[in-house]
C-alpha cells in the first residue's frame, strides 16, 4: 500500500483485463492483439473530428496523476456522526474525487453539479500557465493562510474575458473533474449539470467526449423567472445538461406536477375540518387561481366523498383523420341515448361498459352528485342525455408526466436560504430546492442510493434530499463536496462568522435538518390522526390495508436521516517517499531514517482508520467496531491493527475470521518472531495479511 490513489487509467485497465484478458501480455496491452480481437483497424490518421484547446494535455496530466491526500473526520462539526450516512467533504474537489475513486467507483446513482459559469467574474482553480509543473500547481493549490484557510491569491485565479485563454482555462478546470465523476457513476447512473450560455456549447462538447455523444439525453431550459438585464434583454433562463452512463439501458425521466404538496395540505385540512364538498371544491379552485397552475392540475377540480380530486376526460375519438367506434349509450337516469361525438367514441363498447359498471342492460352503481350529475363507476354523466359523458381520472393517478425540456418553477433559492438565516442573505443566487427535487425525482432511485454534488455551494442538494425523503419516505444519501473558499471580509456572511463558503453550507444543512425534524413531527401527528379516524369508522373498503400503510409511513418518518458526517481533505497520515535528486546520498540516508516509522507525527488512530478505509476501497459509512487492540470493519471484512500487537491480540483477530488484516509494521518492532508467527498463522487461516 503506497498511499496513492488508483489513477483513472489503472481502473480502466483493470476493467479491460476482466473483459479481454487475452489482449494483455506481461501485464500490458498488446495493441495488435486488441485490434485483431476487435476485428477492425484503428485509424490513426491526423485529420479527424476532435475537441482540442490550449492546455488539454496538461489537463490529462492533472487527471492521471494519483493523489496522496486523504480525508479526516471532524466530529465536532458533524451532526449525528456515528449514525448518519450523509457526508460533507470540505476540500478541493479534484483531489476529493481522486480520493473517492476506489471506494465509490460505480456506486453513485446521480450527480448534480452547479460549476462556475465562466462569466468573466469567476475565480476557480486551473493551471494559470501551461509551463507550470505538477509540483508547482500542487503547491499553489495547497496555499493556505496562517489560520489554515485556502487563500484566494494562491489557489484561485480570476478568469476574466480579457484573458487570451479564457475558454481554455475553464475547460482545463472542468475536463478532469468530469472524467473522474463518470467513474463514480453506477452503470444506470445520471449526471445533471447546471450552466448558462457562456459555456453551454463547450460543456456539451467535453461531455460528448467524456461520456459519449450517444449518452446525451437533453439540454433542459430552466426558466428561473428572475430576469438578468445585463445584455439589454431580460435573460430569464439557464440550462441543465443531462447525460447517462449507459444509454443502452432504458431510461425514462418523469416530472411530478407542480403544486401537489400544497394541494394535499389543503385537502387534508378540509377533510379534518369536515368541510362540505361544494365549499371544499370552491377552496380548491381558489388555490388553483392563486398559484396559476396549468391544465395538468386544474382539470382535476371535483371531489369525491373521500376528498380525492378527480377530473372529466373527453371521450371523443382524438384523431382527426380516422374514426372511432359508434354505439349507443343510454343515460342512467332518463334512459335516453346520449349524443354521440361526430368522430365516434374513444373506447370500444366493452371498455366503456366495464368502466361504467354496465351489465345486463343496467348501471350497477349510480351515485348522484350535489349538482345533479351522476357517477357510474369511472364514467360521469350530466343531468340529462344532452351532454356527452366523460371518463373519470383521479389526480393521484396522473401525478407525473415525462420531464419537460423547459422547466418553470415558482420558487426563489435566495429566499429559501434567507428564511433559514433570519432573513440574512449570505449566499448569492443559490438554486431553489424545488429545482433539485424535480431533477432527483425525475430519475428512479432506490433506498440507499447515493447522490453526489461536488460543487456544493450553499448546500441546496443536501437540503433538497432531506426534504424529498421527508415527503416520500425515501432514504437517499448525499455526498456534498465544497471548497473552503474564503468569504469576502466585507460580506454579511463573513461578519456573521462564516469564514468560508463551506461554513455557510454546513450551517444551512444543520438548520434545514432542524426545520425538517419539526415538520416530520407535524406530519407524524397528522397520520396518527388519520389512523384514529379510520379505526373509528366501520364500513370502509380496505380499512386494514390503509391503516397498515399509514403505520409504515410513520415508521419511515421516524427513521429519517437528518445528520451528516464532516470530513476534511488532508495530507496523508503516512509519510510519502520523495524522489531523490542527483543521487544525493545524504538525502537518501535522511529519508531512510524517516521511514523507520512511516506513520506521520500528527497521525491519530481515527484518522488512520478513515485513510485505510479509503485505500482499501471501503466506503466512508463502513461499520466500525472497536475491539481490544484492533478495529473490525463491516462484520469482519477487514481488521485494522493500529495500536499494539501481542500474541493474545493476534489470536483474537484470527478468531474473528476476517478476509483481510492490515497492521502497522511498527507494532512488531523488536519482535520479528511475533511478526513471522503472525504471518504464518494468517496464511494458515486463509487471511490476507499486510503491514505498512
Amino acid at each position: 500500500m503506497d498511499g496513492k490513489s488508483l489513477t483513472p487509467q489503472e481502473l480502466k485497465l483493470q476493467q479491460l483485463k476482466k473483459i479481454l484478458p487475452e489482449v494483455f501480455a506481461e501485464g500490458k496491452v498488446d495493441w495488435e492483439k486488441l485490434k485483431a480481437t476487435l476485428g477492425e483497424d484503428i485509424n490513426f490518421a491526423n485529420e479527424r473530428y476532435v475537441l482540442n484547446w490550449a492546455g488539454k494535455s496538461e489537463a490529462f496530466k492533472v487527471l492521471q496523476s494519483p493523489t496522496t491526500k486523504t480525508l479526516v473526520p471532524d466530529k465536532e462539526e458533524s451532526v449525528n456522526f456515528d449514525e448518519t450516512k450523509n457526508i460533507f467533504i470540505e476540500g478541493e474537489n479534484l483531489e476529493v474525487l481522486k480520493v473517492l475513486q476506489k471506494s465509490y467507483f460505480g456506486k453513485v446513482k446521480m450527480i448534480y453539479i452547479d460549476p462556475p459559469y465562466n462569466t468573466g467574474n469567476d475565480s476557480f482553480i486551473y493551471p494559470d500557465k501551461f509551463s507550470e509543473t505538477k509540483a508547482e500547481y500542487e503547491k499553489r493549490v495547497g496555499d493556505k493562510d496562517e489560520e489554515g484557510y485556502l487563500t484566494k491569491d494562491g489557489m484561485f485565479k480570476k478568469n476574466s474575458k480579457e484573458n487570451g485563454q479564457y475558454h481554455s482555462n475553464w475547460l482545463n478546470m472542468m475536463y478532469p473533474r468530469m472524467f473522474l465523476a463518470k467513474n463514480l457513476l453506477k452503470q444506470d447512473g445520471v449526471i445533471f449539470i447546471s450552466i448558462d450560455d457562456n459555456e453551454v456549447h463547450n460543456l456539451r462538447l467535453i461531455m460528448n467526449e467524456v461520456f459519449g455523444e450517444e449518452n446525451f439525453v437533453e439540454c433542459i431550459t430552466w426558466n428561473k423567472r428572475i430576469p438578468k438585464n445585463d445584455k439589454g434583454i431580460g435573460n430569464i433562463h439557464e440550462y441543465i445538461l443531462i447525460y447517462v452512463k449507459d444509454s443502452s439501458l432504458k431510461h425514462e425521466f418523469i416530472m411530478r406536477k407542480e403544486g401537489l404538496n400544497d394541494i394535499q395540505k389543503l385537502l387534508t385540512k378540509l377533510k379534518n375540518k369536515k368541510t362540505n364538498i361544494p365549499d371544499s371544491e370552491k377552496e380548491i379552485k381558489k388555490l388553483y387561481n392563486k398559484n396559476g397552475y396549468d391544465r395538468g392540475i386544474t382539470l382535476y377540480n371535483s371531489l369525491d366523498t373521500n376528498y380525492k380530486l378527480w377530473g372529466k376526460i373527453n371521450m371523443s375519438w382524438p384523431n382527426a383523420n380516422t374514426f372511432g367506434s359508434r354505439y349507443e349509450i343510454l343515460h342512467p337516469k332518463t334512459g335516453k341515448p346520449v349524443n354521440v361525438p361526430d368522430r365516434g367514441w374513444r373506447w370500444k363498447k366493452e371498455t366503456f361498459d366495464e368502466a361504467a359498471l354496465y351489465s345486463d342492460g343496467n348501471y350497477q352503481n349510480i351515485i348522484e352528485l350535489q349538482d345533479g350529475s351522476l357517477m357510474c363507476g369511472r364514467i360521469w354523466f350530466d343531468k340529462d342525455e344532452n351532454t356527452q359523458p366523460s371518463s373519470i381520472t383521479y389526480l393521484e393517478e396522473v401525478e407525473s408526466f415525462l420531464l419537460r425540456s423547459i422547466i418553470s418553477l415558482k420558487s426563489d433559492g435566495g429566499i429559501e436560504v434567507e428564511k433559514l438565516f433570519e432573513g440574512k442573505s449570505y449566499f448569492s443566487y443559490p438554486k431553489p430546492t424545488t429545482l433539485l427535487s424535480t431533477l432527483i425525482q425525475s430519475f428512479p432511485s432506490n433506498d440507499e442510493d447515493i447522490i453526489l454534488d461536488f460543487f456544493t455551494g450553499s448546500g441546496t442538494t443536501a437540503h433538497a434530499i432531506m426534504n424529498l425523503n421527508k415527503e416520500d419516505g425515501g432514504n437517499r444519501k448525499c455526498i456534498s463536496v465544497q471548497l473552503p473558499e474564503l468569504t469576502n471580509e466585507k460580506s454579511e456572511a463573513h461578519k456573521a462568522g462564516f469564514k468560508t463558503i463551506a461554513d455557510i453550507a454546513k450551517e444551512r444543512i444543520r438548520r434545514a435538518g432542524k426545520k425538517i425534524k419539526e415538520e416530520i413531527k407535524e406530519k407524524k401527528t397528522t397520520k396518527e390522526k388519520e389512523i384514529e379516524d379510520l379505526e373509528s369508522q366501520l364500513d370502509i373498503d380496505g380499512k386494514d390495508d390503509k391503516i397498515n400503510n399509514l403505520k409504515a409511513k410513520i415508521e419511515k418518518l421516524k427513521n429519517q436521516d437528518l445528520g451528516f458526517k464532516v470530513l476534511k481533505l488532508s495530507n496523508s497520515n503516512f509519510k510519502q517517499w520523495q524522489q531523490i535528486k542527483n543521487n544525493d546520498a545524504k538525502a537518501l540516508e535522511e529519508q531512510m531514517k524517516m521511514f523507520v516509522d512511516p506513520v506521520s507525527e500528527n497521525a491519530t488512530i481515527e484518522n488512520m482508520v478513515y485513510e485505510l478505509l479509503l485505500k482499501s476501497g471501503k466506503d466512508l459509512n463502513s461499520t466500525l467496531r472497536q475491539a481490544q487492540g484492533y478495529i473490525v470493519v463491516n462484520n469482519n471484512e477487514l481488521i485494522f491493527m493500529l495500536e499494539k500487537a501481542t500474541q493474545k491480540i493476534v489470536d483474537a483477530v484470527i478468531s474473528e475470521q476476517p478476509q483481510k488484516v492490515i497492521a502497522l509494521d511498527r507494532l512488531f518492532k523488536d519482535n520479528d518472531q511475533l511478526k513471522t508467527n503472525t504471518s504464518l498463522q494468517m496464511k494458515d487461516a486463509v487471511i490476507e495479511f499486510k503491514t505498512i
